[in-house]
């Protein structure tokens, strides 16, 4: 099995440690596994070709910073490096269903073939110039965000998904997967209209469906346009920009910029991510936080 290990590198001696531990236990089945190492900062796409298994060890910044160069084949075993359940400084690493303890025994489930695929929809965004390029976006695992890159200006865009059509004034569009949806956008939503869209939601749509958030609309759009706030939704969204430099960021990491003019295109069909757990589904686990 081709493994690529890439892990979180600091000052701070837990990451070192963790880091040791897992040496020793992939050491110690280096007749079935050939692992390449490789820290956060220095990984590049080419090292992710052609590998089996790619073990993050971390938190779920490590996570999301290099899961956008993982294609919908490869394994992906998250392993917390610092858990906060040890250590109130440590990562919540919601995506990291493995740690130092168990990482010897989760790992023998995932030679023997017993580990929990969990297929993770992404978002994706194909950008359209006006001069005809066309550019897709790396995939994002919690959310993505389209705006003015200046942020003392506002978002100006036409906007339609389905048979729904309106001119927006906001400071940008938040998309978030079900899984996603404790990052950013649970914090960015008001709390009754984000729970009362939730209600609407069902989990067999969590493959396919994502969370629209429209970000600081006029008082008189939030009440009278029927999905200007926050929208549950398994159709593509289309943007077109009225802005004159705007930004796609996923996962709050390369920024994708265009122009007035450009059309936008979002949905949560991206390629998904093959993440391995051990105790519980994600469904159960996104399910346990409410």
């Amino acid at each position: 099995m081709q493994v690529l290990l890439v892990y979180k590198k600091t000052h701070e001696p837990v990451h070192d440690q963790a880091l040791q531990h897992l040496q020793g236990v992939l050491q110690a089945h280096e007749n079935a596994l050939k692992v390449t190492l490789r820290p956060r900062e220095l990984v590049q796409q080419s090292d992710f070709l052609g590998r089996d298994l790619v073990i993050v060890l971390g938190g779920d910044g490590t996570l999301t910073s290099i899961s956008h160069n993982i294609d919908d084949a490869t394994l992906v075993m998250g392993v917390n490096s610092h858990p906060r359940s040890s250590d109130p400084e440590g990562s919540v690493g919601f995506y990291m269903d493995s740690d130092v303890e168990t990482f010897a025994k989760d790992l023998d489930a995932v030679l023997e073939g017993t580990a929990i695929v969990n297929r993770l929809p992404r978002l994706q965004a194909i950008i359209e110039t006006t001069s005809g390029n066309r550019f897709t976006t790396d995939p994002a695992l919690n959310d993505l965000l389209i705006a003015n890159t200046h942020q003392y200006a506002p978002s100006k865009y036409r906007l339609s998904r389905g048979a729904n059509d309106t001119f927006q004034t906001s400071s940008g569009l938040l998309f978030a997967t079900w899984f996603g949806q404790h990052a950013w956008m649970t914090h960015a939503a008001p709390k009754e209209a984000f729970q009362a869209c939730k209600s609407h939601a069902k989990l067999d749509q969590a493959a396919d469906h994502c969370f629209i958030l429209a970000r600081d609309l006029p008082l008189v759009q939030r009440k009278a346009e029927p999905w200007a706030h926050v929208a549950w939704s398994a159709e593509s969204t289309v943007l077109v920009s009225d802005m004159h430099r705007g930004y796609v960021v996923p996962d709050g990491w390369d920024e994708v910029h265009f122009n007035r003019g450009a059309t936008v295109t979002v949905d949560a069909r991206g390629p998904p991510l093959n993440l391995l757990t051990f105790r519980h589904t994600m469904l159960e686990k996104v399910t346990a936080l409410g």
